[in-house]
């Protein structure tokens, strides 16, 4: 729950008095930490520029949230975001793994929207905020958060989103439960998108011509999972409908992370597929943008652009099978209006410069990890 705003203490790379890590220690965290919320009305947790450099989209939800901890009363330095931010603590597990033999944050991830209102409004045209004195009106793109110290944060700074996913068996408590303990869930920022992960070793785009989930969960492993070895390279079905009253779909794309011989961790993300692929093309490692029908003098978009629904068989390119990895789709929508956009058109206000007025609304699994025999 908001690990970015722990200040580097969420995702340690030692034990809480700052020694090493012990087996026992890792194995208590994987037990009792199955999950982790990547994405809530405080700020969102997946990826930062400042770890994850070559990821154009690491940056949403950062701001004023990076500053320093809830109530600012700590501001933060640059080397705490290894320990707050999810994709860098899943490359710390596997890290910690590779010298100790346990992997201490194999979490899954999910959203949610942490009202303290009792409405979980998780649609930027309907948002009500995160505290009663915060719902729709004027004034509260500029009101200030934190108010009486030095950095504070700003009512545009809240995120309208936050949502969990669970692929239980049925729709009772007890399955819900078992789902989310096995992991086989997925994080949206607010929409409420489809989506799908399987991983294994045969996997090819004849098996989207039948069904292709019986096949992932008998020859493969869903998300939240453990890939057992095989042989070749392992291969991943990916599908990802969109909210049936929400945008289109930009792309969707696989985040690794790997370990190395030497212990060095490193990550890569990889467009898979994409809507309009005659039109956009990949170009020294990046794709065309998917364009921007947001007009913000009305707070609206069109569908113009984008993709109902996107699947796809992709193979990773680059495995080596004696390297622990992790493997994680995130799916993006077109752009739309943030629920700024939204109030300075109902209000007729004027956000302050700089505000961000519109956002790719994303939807984030849990990893598949791989791990070689022992």
């Amino acid at each position: 729950h908001n690990s970015n705003l722990s200040n580097g203490l969420a995702f340690m790379l030692t034990d809480p008095s700052g020694g090493p890590m012990s087996a026992a220690y890792a194995r208590r965290r994987a037990a009792h930490e199955p999950l982790v919320e990547v994405t809530q009305y405080k700020g969102d947790s997946e990826a930062h520029p400042f770890l994850s450099r070559n990821d154009e989209f690491a940056d949403f939800g950062d701001a004023g949230w990076e500053n320093g901890n809830a109530p600012l009363t700590t501001l933060k330095k640059p080397e705490m975001y290894g320990g707050e931010y999810a994709r860098e603590a899943l490359k710390r597990g596997l890290a910690i793994e590779h010298l100790i033999g346990i992997n201490p944050y194999a979490f899954g991830m999910i959203g949610s929207t942490d009202s303290h209102t009792a409405l979980s409004s998780a649609e930027e045209d309907n948002f009500y905020g995160k505290f009663s004195n915060e719902g729709p009106g004027s004034d509260r793109i500029k009101a200030v958060v934190n108010p009486g110290v030095k950095e504070s944060r700003i009512g545009w700074q809240y995120q309208a989103g936050g949502m969990a996913a669970v692929w239980a068996n049925a729709n009772t408590r007890e399955a819900i439960f078992d789902a989310m303990e096995r992991r086989e869930v997925y994080a949206t920022t607010g929409p409420r998108m489809t989506v799908r992960l399987f991983g294994g070793w045969d996997f090819s785009a004849r098996d989207f011509k039948g069904d292709w989930v019986k096949a992932g969960y008998a020859r493969g492993v869903p998300m939240g999972a453990q890939l057992k070895p095989g042989k070749g390279k392992p291969v991943f079905l990916v599908s990802a409908l969109k909210d049936p009253e929400g945008a289109n779909l930009d792309r969707v794309q696989i985040v690794k992370g790997w370990v190395d011989a030497r212990g060095q961790t490193h990550e890569r993300v990889y467009d898979v597929i994409w809507s309009e692929p005659g039109k956009r093309k990949l170009r020294k490692g990046h794709l065309t943008p998917v364009g921007d029908t947001v007009d913000l003098a009305t707070a609206t978009y069109r569908n113009t652009i984008g993709a109902s629904e996107l699947h796809a068989v992709w193979r990773d390119p680059d495995f080596k099978p004696g390297e622990h990895a992790f493997y994680y789709a995130r799916v993006l929508e077109i752009p739309t209006p943030r629920w700024v956009a939204y109030d300075v058109v109902r209000y007729k206000s004027k956000a302050p410069e700089g505000v961000r007025m519109k956002d790719q609304e994303r939807a984030y699994t849990s990893p598949i990890w791989y791990g070689p025999r022992t």
